[in-house]
């Protein structure tokens, strides 16, 4: 009799322990839970002086106004001795609101400045892994000259695909 006692506490001791494990898993995905979002929300570790997310929307400063122009997408031959046969290229134009009509006005000049430098660049060029950056500035730099200073703040290339 005394042996069958024994089997039954440590039964007992079994259930206990996972009982027990049980809670305290529970309580450290409480814990971590709650830490979580008192980081998130800035009610711990914010920088001194740093808006927690709680912040009315008046104190934050107003967005700039912002406009942008769709350059209609382009397709430039890359010539007949490049793997890629051709480039499909298209663009926005991120433009001063005051200037939008102006750049309008001036938009084929663009486009051909933009389509006369794709088809300089050789494939090499292309495939090279700093190539768009590249690229980018070149014709945001070649649209600056064919519009007025201040105009055109930056081109953002929506679609780049040789083909």
């Amino acid at each position: 009799m005394a042996d069958e006692t024994e089997p039954e506490s440590s039964d007992e001791k079994k259930k206990g322990g996972k009982k027990g494990l049980i809670i305290g898993m529970l309580a450290a995905l409480l814990a971590g839970g709650g830490g979580f979002y008192a980081t998130y929300a800035g009610l711990i570790l914010a920088p001194p002086g740093a808006p927690s997310s709680h912040a009315a929307e008046s104190d934050l400063p107003p967005l700039p106004e912002i406009a942008f122009i769709a350059l209609e997408p382009m397709v430039v031959s890359l010539g007949g001795a490049a793997n890629a046969k051709f480039l499909r290229f298209s663009a926005q134009l991120d433009v001063d609101p005051a200037s939008e009509e102006a750049v309008m006005m001036v938009l084929p000049r663009i486009v051909d400045v933009l389509n006369t430098y794709l088809r300089a660049v050789s494939e090499d060029e292309l495939g090279k892994p700093a190539a768009l950056e590249r690229l980018r500035a070149q014709m945001l730099r070649r649209i600056q000259v064919v519009t007025e200073q201040g105009q055109v703040k930056d081109l953002l290339i929506t679609e780049f695909v040789l083909g």
